[in-house]
């Protein structure tokens, strides 16, 4: 019988050295950073306790999400469901792990491992342990969407353990000048194998493809086809229903960015599983061409609301006071002030 309940929030960021693409502001950080012991008659007592409607309460509490799937089973007995990350299998041998920050993918071939992408130090050596479950096995590459941290920070988990660390060459300039801004560069491992355009690689059965669009979310998206099971990790290229973080500061450029959505849905089939870099629905972290279209759609309905305040007289003050983006309602969350500042920013030419 469990005596104590322990519960981390699961997509907490605490490191003050990463990149500021988090998902969650400072004061929910603060609220958060404590670990949370329960009793399990005071685990039922504060669930029952928490008034949230029941939507707002999944999706944006994975505290509280934790305390439902203890409330929905044997508190008593299942001590696995404690567990805070997701390690699920895809199809044919690639699959995701997330748990904080981007969305990791995962390739399970015969003569080795391959990861896209590598979250936090926290949450990277437990990728690492799940695929190890899986076989005595090389780790082949480890693969990096772009340079920002809830995506690279975990990368110095693999040192000593990934054969070649990937990346397109300007992620490899943006992971550098931040480190070096942070003075965190002991803290980072580089990648030490980068490309232009695209890059290629054959593992066991499976075929893998790089391809670079110019910017788009930054200057350094690359997106990664798994090609025998046509599975992409588009990284943050798109963002699932949540207002996405667009770094102009390191080469974003939404107009670029619309293009790049136009290519990928071009290049790709409808069979085509797509992986996100992040989600409004944590459940959510894949998707097919239809979503990849919706986020298009997003992105130039956004620059055609910003352009029409800018063109009726509207100050930036009145058009950052927006709370959503006319014709693409789906789109919620924290953060649209930034969406919103970089469109009018990219229009104006700041």
């Amino acid at each position: 019988m469990i005596t104590n309940v322990k519960i981390t929030h699961w997509a907490l960021v605490t490191n003050p050295d990463l990149l500021p693409d988090q998902e969650y502001s400072a004061d929910r950080q603060k609220k958060y950073s404590k670990l949370i012991t329960f009793k399990p008659r005071q685990l039922l007592w504060l669930f029952n306790d928490i008034k949230m409607e029941r939507r707002n309460f999944i999706k944006h509490s994975a505290l509280a999400m934790a305390m439902l799937a203890l409330y929905k089973t044997d508190v008593f007995a299942q001590q696995d469901l404690l567990r805070a990350y997701n390690f699920k299998p895809l199809r044919n041998n690639v699959g995701i792990f997330t748990e904080q920050g981007g969305t990791i993918g995962w390739l399970n071939a015969g003569n080795g491992f391959v990861v896209v992408d590598a979250q936090f130090p926290t949450s990277a050596p437990h990728v690492i342990e799940e695929l190890k479950k899986l076989g005595e096995k090389p780790f082949k590459y480890l693969i990096n969407t772009h340079h920002h941290g809830d995506h690279t920070a975990g990368n110095i988990a693999f040192k000593g353990l990934a054969q070649k660390v990937v990346a397109h060459q300007n992620s490899l300039v943006n992971q550098k000048r931040a480190a070096d801004k942070a003075n965190n560069l002991d803290k980072q491992l580089l990648p030490d194998t980068t490309f232009g355009t695209g890059w290629k690689a054959k593992i066991g059965d499976e075929r893998i493809s790089a391809y670079y669009y110019g910017s788009g979310h930054t200057n350094g998206d690359a997106v990664y086809h798994f090609e025998n099971s046509n599975i992409v990790h588009v990284g943050d290229l798109v963002f699932n229903r949540r207002f996405p973080y667009i770094d102009r500061e390191n080469g974003a450029h939404i107009g670029n960015w619309i293009t790049a959505l136009d290519k990928i849905t071009s290049q790709f089939d409808n069979d085509t599983l797509f992986i996100w870099g992040h989600s409004l629905d944590p459940e959510k972290v894949t998707g097919n061409k239809a979503d990849v279209k919706a986020y298009q759609n997003y992105l130039q309905s956004l620059l055609t609301f910003v352009g029409a305040e800018i063109k009726s007289g509207k100050s930036k003050d009145d058009i950052l006071k927006a709370t959503t983006i006319p014709g693409a309602p789906e789109w919620q969350g924290d953060g649209i002030q930034r969406s919103l500042t970089a469109a009018y920013d990219e229009l104006k030419g700041v």
